[in-house]
């Protein structure tokens, strides 16, 4: 459990706070918006009324014993960098500040925030990947050069077992896990065979991944 200060709470906010409490973390809501704040009370240890751009008001919340603070400010580029400028400099230990453009990540990694999350990019990726790739249902973005996706099993891989494919040897692509009926089992072995009847979580280079599963 860890212990999280959400600064601002629009649709982005609000459902980040619903997501930290369903993980069982101890949240503290920020919003200038008292209605906004009132929607957040059922999902949070505490909140309060206030401007994450008001030094005096941000010290009160000793921002240094928290292990993470969201800047999730919408609609208002300037509020959002000078909350993660003031964050940083009263001691926060990791500020991660949402951006609505490429421009203003970089801004907000030069004044403060050790990281950067762009929803509507990322959601629009994921959507561009889950709705045109016929053999995908899901993908996690790793890094510019590796990806997880989950896939159905090449038809020339049915009725063989994983050590008879060999598949990391031949193909760089390694096997996480298998999901059958919306169960997911991650003990894979070379004996494990595949039907057809279940999709993989397969890791690798997005150039492997795109030859053998055409995503």
């Amino acid at each position: 459990m860890k212990s999280v200060l959400v600064i601002g709470l629009g649709a982005f906010g609000k459902n980040l706070v619903m997501q930290l409490y369903s993980l069982g973390h101890q949240v503290m809501a920020v919003d200038v918006n008292e209605e906004r704040v009132n929607e957040c009370m059922p999902y949070v240890t505490n909140a309060r009324i206030g401007d994450g751009t008001n030094e005096v008001f941000l010290e009160s919340l000793e921002i240094e014993d928290y292990d993470v603070c969201f800047v999730a400010i919408e609609n208002d580029f300037q509020n959002s960098l000078e909350a993660t400028s003031l964050l940083a400099d009263l001691g926060a230990k990791l500020v991660v500040s949402r951006a609505e453009r490429d421009v203003h990540a970089k801004f907000l990694l030069r004044n403060g925030a050790n990281e950067v999350i762009c929803p509507e990019t990322q959601m629009a990726k994921w959507a561009a990947f889950r709705y045109t790739a016929d053999h995908v249902y899901d993908y996690v973005q790793i890094d510019e050069n590796h990806a997880i996706y989950e896939v159905e099993v090449p038809k020339q891989w049915r009725g063989l077992t994983v050590g008879a494919i060999d598949i990391r040897r031949k193909y760089q692509i390694n096997i996480l896990g298998i999901k059958r009926n919306g169960k997911l089992d991650m003990i894979i072995t070379p004996e494990t065979e595949l039907t057809g009847d279940e999709t993989m979580l397969v890791l690798g280079e997005y150039k492997s991944l795109q030859k053998y599963f055409r995503v």
